[in-house]
């Protein structure tokens, strides 16, 4: 029965939210192997993979004769900043939403995902579906898509024909989304005694003269029509020991975001020459750009669904965040990839996702993977 579906994943997604899964420091080992249970008791086989104690990610799979939907979400949230009305990790359904950390970002779309599944592959017990389907669920994403590129480096996941992945997105199709890079740029100078500054060589100023340059910075590159401009930003800056030392060190760090084509080798060696020889800059993470075209049967499918069962009929747009489609999507062999889930309200206190979004999204998770297995067409 549909509507016992949908309410299942509710419950599921009231479940998740109560089991602490905060990155740092994660923790996502009991909470893979619940889902574990669940899908492996929906006649998929399943297997856990973990990049450190506890960091567990799993990964399911429904052997077909074509090559499998791949359906991704991941199980850690960022820790609960500020103040909330509501206890993060008690869960509370009330006036049609779902409160709770990680009710957006996003348990509420692994519910709705591993529900569908479960409602999707029970007429293929003791069958061969026409294609196959595998789940994702990975641990770290939070902190930089750990446990998707422990998957994709290890081999564990194979060539998948169709990516979606259950981030929030107010239940709007997504074709994609910018990269990231992560730099850590350091400053170097001399210590002396507060008094006699001339005596030293202040990294601060440095930093301060570098983290100006980068404000006037702007990129050549013109705007993407549905992702926008590429975007910088310095994060953090530290510098010095005591207020009456010259500091001898100091370093910021820098966010940016990129558009599909742009390389990040490249980026940085601009901001080299940008910042000149004061500054030393180093990579800490870098994560490509995803984008699909509008053309493709896939993005087409997922859009002409999520339209008839309640999702949001607008055309694709494309987000400012990355996902872990950007370490699955090469792995996986280059397939064509939708950002689609429900909710909004990611890291901010008393998070909270609708009700009726879960359950449209569980509608239509479970209809376009009963169209994958069974070879429909369109």
């Amino acid at each position: 029965m549909l509507g016992g579906m949908e309410e299942a994943a509710v419950e599921l997604a009231r479940r998740l939210v109560g089991m602490d899964t905060r990155n740092p420091p994660g923790g996502e080992g009991e909470c893979a192997r619940f889902l574990g249970g669940l899908l492996r008791r929906a006649g998929l086989a399943v297997s856990y993979h973990d990049f450190a104690p506890g960091r567990t990610s799993l990964v399911a799979r429904l052997e077909g004769d074509g090559p499998p939907l791949c359906l991704s979400g991941h199980l850690d949230t960022v820790p609960a900043e500020g103040v909330w009305q509501h206890e993060p990790l008690s869960p509370r359904v009330a006036d049609g939403w779902l409160y709770g950390l990680g009710a957006s970002d996003m348990k509420g779309g692994v519910a709705a995902l591993v529900s569908a599944v479960q409602r999707a592959a029970e007429p293929w017990r003791g069958r061969r579906p026409r294609r196959g389907l595998v789940v994702v669920l990975s641990a770290g994403e939070e902190t930089g898509c750990q446990g998707a590129r422990h998957l994709a480096e290890s081999g564990a996941l194979g060539r998948a024909g169709a990516l979606l992945v259950a981030e929030p997105t107010g239940l709007r199709p997504m074709r994609g989304h910018k990269g990231a890079a992560w730099l850590r740029a350091v400053t170097r100078g001399k210590s002396a005694h507060g008094s006699r500054p001339r005596e030293g060589d202040n990294a601060v100023y440095k930093a301060a003269r570098a983290v100006c340059r980068l404000a006037e910075y702007r990129f050549s590159l013109p705007p993407h029509p549905l992702l926008g401009e590429p975007t910088l930003n310095v994060g953090t800056i530290r510098g010095g020991v005591k207020p009456n030392l010259v500091p001898a060190r100091a370093e910021f760090t820098v966010d940016l975001r990129l558009l599909p084509g742009q390389e990040v080798d490249q980026v940085v060696a601009e901001l080299e020459r940008v910042l000149g020889p004061e500054v030393e800059l180093s990579l800490e993470l870098a994560a490509a750009a995803v984008w699909s075209e509008g053309d493709d049967p896939w993005s087409r499918r997922v859009c002409r669904v999520t339209a008839e069962l309640g999702g949001d009929a607008r055309p694709p747009g494309g987000l400012s965040y990355f996902t872990d489609a950007s370490a699955l999507v090469p792995a996986l062999g280059g397939p064509p990839v939708v950002i689609l889930g429900p909710g909004t309200m990611a890291h901010q206190p008393d998070e909270r996702c609708p009700l009726e979004q879960i359950r449209a999204a569980t509608r239509i998770y479970a209809e376009l993977v009963r169209r994958w297995l069974a070879g429909e067409e369109d």
